[in-house]
């Protein structure tokens, strides 16, 4: 083997390499917020969600790339999981251009005459650029000009490398499609990107060195190890984002063994079709086409199935604050009977008060970390939200007057309740910033405030109850006290005017949090008996029913 043409093959990769990633990453930095508005407004379905991946792929040259984008807009909320989903499956067909940039441009053209100007149009683009967005574009050109530069390289080592071996790699693994899609995978494994394993396989083949056969099975190994990025991804990422990762896995798996099984008829199918485009003299081209192909396949079985995999993978990795924020009562079958509703809703209501409970005593201890409070604080509001808006879905021209006030108060009552869980965080810094204070009396003014909210936090806030109003006003005046103390501290300068504003913000927060707490309590007291009054209802329609 010369190592002439072995050095001059790896140096081949590492410049595509290198311009793969200022293509991606200058592509990105040029579309600027335009990638985040795509992938959120081209996605309402997941059929929109494969078109947006293709095309947005096929401009950005990185399934990889896509699909940690997509990663991380599941984790911001930005797409859910069927919107992301149809991204990723989409990305997979996207990524196909690179093997038909290659076998189309790459080579028909003088690509070292091709390449060297436009690698100098985007050098100097990337200097005398102002704005990052054009220095983004300028890298982006530069990339796409050592695109075919490597290429070059590539497809000149492998044209000699198949000469000083006097064989063919692809006659001697013909018979093991699955050793040369070991190779594949290993290739993506190592470099990280299966569009670089892919244009070595279209170029060791168009150079003699590798058969279509073994080149085929190899370019269905680089799709399955492009896989590890996505898996890469999400090991530190939230329970959507893990999901989404294990989609692409499942996606790229199933296509990967379909290919595998179908592996002959796919090879004809491939030849006929290439026959039929007038493209049957170009390995590169078919091997473009294979590519494509079973991509498509990929695309056709997943799509119908969005639904019930993604059903499925919701089943997976669920956390605490999904458990939280997800209804467990409220059915959409009794949006007709809003009376029959009451009592679901009543349910959800209990079960979203008794979290609030858990979080606010949660709040008053300084073992908790304050940003799991505000992931399950978060969470809850998503719940009450959930519950207004299932309140908001009832046929209003379907109710009776009674069933339309108790219905009010339940959307009073989550209201509250999410004012609540937005106040809670406030609350665990008040009681971790009064451990911390200096200043004596200031601390023992917010511990006295602290131990009477914490009075409140009693289950039983039924209007009958006669304690509940002088609970409230003796904790309304350990509030006044407090905010007393801290200012005249603040005036005797025992206390920086920074850290005062700060108190005095959880301060008045954590009275906002205890009261409306309060008055949620209140009203699901009402609701208490409204439920009691739908349940009769229910019973008195099933024995007119009997």
């Amino acid at each position: 083997m010369n190592l002439t043409s072995l050095l001059q093959a790896l140096g081949g990769l590492a410049i595509f390499l290198l311009a793969m990633r200022l293509m991606t990453e200058g592509l990105t930095l040029f579309a600027g917020n335009r990638l985040k508005y795509l992938l959120g407004n081209w996605t309402s379905t997941p059929l929109r969600g494969v078109l947006a991946g293709t095309v947005i792929t096929g401009l950005v040259q990185s399934s990889s790339a896509i699909t940690v984008a997509s990663i991380g807009f599941v984790n911001a909320g930005i797409l859910n999981l069927r919107q992301a989903m149809g991204v990723i499956f989409g990305a997979n067909l996207g990524t196909t251009m690179t093997a038909w940039l290659v076998s189309i441009i790459g080579f028909s053209f003088n690509i070292e005459a091709l390449a060297l100007p436009i690698i100098t149009l985007g050098v100097v683009m990337r200097l005398v650029a102002v704005h990052s967005r054009s220095k983004g574009l300028g890298d982006a050109i530069t990339g796409f000009g050592l695109f075919f530069f490597g290429l070059d390289l590539l497809e000149t080592a492998f044209a000699d490398l198949a000469m000083n071996l006097g064989s063919n790699l692809g006659n001697a693994t013909l018979s093991s499609p699955l050793l040369m899609a070991l190779i594949g995978f290993i290739a993506t494994l190592l470099t990280q990107s299966s569009s670089a394993t892919i244009a070595i396989v279209l170029t060791a083949s168009a150079g003699g060195l590798m058969g279509f056969e073994g080149a085929a099975a190899a370019v269905i190994g680089a799709n399955l190890g492009t896989t590890s990025t996505a898996a890469f991804a999400a090991l530190r990422a939230t329970a959507a984002a893990k999901r989404l990762a294990l989609s692409h896995i499942g996606f790229n798996l199933i296509t990967g063994l379909v290919a595998l099984i179908l592996f002959f008829p796919f090879l004809w199918l491939v030849g006929e079709l290439a026959t039929l485009l007038g493209i049957h003299n170009s390995p590169a081209a078919m091997l473009a086409l294979f590519h494509s192909v079973f991509n498509l396949l990929g695309v056709i079985i997943m799509l119908p199935l969005t639904g019930k995999f993604a059903s499925l993978l919701e089943k997976l990795f669920r956390s605490a604050e999904e458990d939280i924020s997800q209804p467990q009562y409220l059915d959409t079958t009794l949006s007709p009977t809003p009376a029959l509703a009451v009592a679901a809703i009543q349910r959800e209501l209990a079960r979203l008060s008794n979290t609030v409970i858990g979080l606010l005593r949660d709040a008053f201890d300084t073992n908790h970390s304050n940003t799991d409070l505000t992931k399950r604080s978060s969470a809850a509001h998503t719940l009450g939200g959930a519950i207004g808006s299932f309140i908001a879905g009832l046929r209003a021209d379907a109710m009776e007057q009674s069933t339309a006030d108790d219905l009010a108060d339940a959307l009073y009552c989550a209201r509250y309740f999410q004012q609540t869980t937005q106040l809670i965080p406030a609350l665990h810094n008040l009681v971790q910033g009064q451990h911390q204070l200096a200043d004596q009396p200031c601390k023992e003014a917010l511990a006295s405030f602290l131990l009477m909210a914490e009075d409140c936090l009693d289950p039983d806030l039924s209007p009958e109850n006669p304690a509940i109003a002088p609970l409230v006003d003796r904790l309304r005046e350990a509030h006044r006290q407090a905010r007393l103390q801290l200012l005249n501290s603040a005036v005797n300068r025992q206390l920086e005017l920074g850290e005062l504003e700060e108190i005095l913000d959880n301060l008045d927060s954590s009275r906002r949090a205890i009261e409306t707490r309060i008055k949620a309590g209140h009203l699901l007291d009402h609701n208490h008996k409204a439920a009691d009054k739908a349940a009769t209802t229910r019973g008195l329609i099933e024995d007119d029913v009997g």
